[in-house]
């Protein structure tokens, strides 16, 4: 009988993939045609063949240039973002045993505020270090700055957390100062923009360094599967499993800290991705990880790609942060979340 169940639990979780893969790819494809310039599926599928070696495109330079310099590498930058912040927020969310937990809880995205607005605003690095380089220095910063205050405050889980908020208040402090004393007009609106969430700066070296930490990312989580779900139990009982709590734990902090610092400084602060996303694909995959961190995976980058796509097209020609797209969804999201939670005990 168990024998069974596994077989079937395995087929389910093949489907699922299947389903994820090929709506993700159905969804990128889409993406790419919609903007201004009217592109159809089959004419940006000649593009994208004839820069990977199948002959040569049909479409003018300029358009060509649309497809595979503007918009594929923006939408798969928005695939992989969210991907990675979705299994961010599933990995922190069961490590912590927190359902509120989400990517930033840990600082980064505030340190990498004020990393990005240091390099902008202060010209920090001297102009050899880039936003992207300023933002991941800030980000790492400010996730060493809340291993040390949570090392010295015992280590548990609820210390972490709190950490994480001190650290966040810190840096958000920060940048708000910088922004406030040394920043003119232009320069305010230009780092309010990035860090409400913007991936209208992609570009392939963004995608390619994104899917690589992503990918390391999803290995090392994978891995630690069944890890997670002992962690569901509580710190007692994943060691009473043969856990080693404190290294397994410090491991999977660096990680999603890590793969949060890459996204951010690719793409800016985009909220609530790693908070909803996971509690929706627990809903499709149930709670063992497995199963989870793939569909989850799916599910944030699906659901990135449209968001970013309304965001640049809504308010044609101006664009809206994506970050203020994933709150407006993800807000009333959430909250059918929480009622759902209460109706469930």
């Amino acid at each position: 009988m168990s024998t069974t169940r596994q077989g079937a639990a395995s087929a389910t979780v093949f489907l699922w993939a299947a389903a994820g893969l090929a709506l993700l790819g159905l969804s990128v494809a889409v993406a790419v045609t919609i903007g201004p310039a009217d592109i159809g599926v089959g004419e940006a599928g000649s593009v994208i063949a004839a820069h990977l070696g199948g002959g040569a495109s049909e479409l003018s330079p300029i358009r060509d240039g649309i497809v595979w310099d503007l918009r594929l590498p923006r939408t798969l930058l928005a695939a992989v973002c969210g991907a990675g912040l979705a299994v961010c927020g599933a990995v922190m969310q069961s490590l912590l045993r927190n359902p509120l937990a989400d990517p930033f809880v840990l600082g980064v995205s505030s340190g990498a505020s004020t990393g990005a607005v240091a390099v902008v605003v202060l010209g920090v690095g001297g102009g050899v270090l880039s936003v992207t380089g300023g933002a991941f220095l800030g980000a790492v910063v400010s996730f060493a700055l809340v291993l040390l205050l949570s090392h010295t405050l015992g280590g548990s889980t609820d210390r972490v957390v709190l950490a994480g908020v001190a650290a966040m208040q810190l840096f958000s402090a920060l940048t708000s100062f910088v922004v406030m004393t040394a920043a003119d007009a232009e320069t305010t609106r230009g780092v309010l923009f990035w860090l409400l969430g913007s991936l209208s700066g992609a570009g392939w070296n963004e995608v390619w360094v994104c899917l690589a930490v992503l990918a390391a990312a999803l290995l090392i989580c994978g891995g630690h599967a069944r890890t997670l779900d002992a962690f569901a139990f509580g710190e007692e009982a994943a060691a009473s499993l043969g856990v080693a709590v404190v290294r397994t734990r410090l491991v999977l902090l660096c990680v999603t800290a890590l793969l949060t610092a890459a996204l951010v400084s690719a793409a800016g602060a985009i909220g609530f991705v790693g908070l909803v996303l996971p509690h929706a694909a627990r809903a499709l995959a149930g709670p063992g990880h497995a199963r989870l961190l793939p569909v989850t995976a799916l599910a944030g980058a699906v659901f990135l790609v449209w968001a970013d796509t309304l965001a640049r097209t809504v308010l044609e020609p101006q664009e809206v942060p994506v970050g203020v797209v994933t709150s407006l969804i993800g807000v009333p999201a959430f909250v059918l979340v929480l009622y759902r939670t209460r109706s469930a005990r």
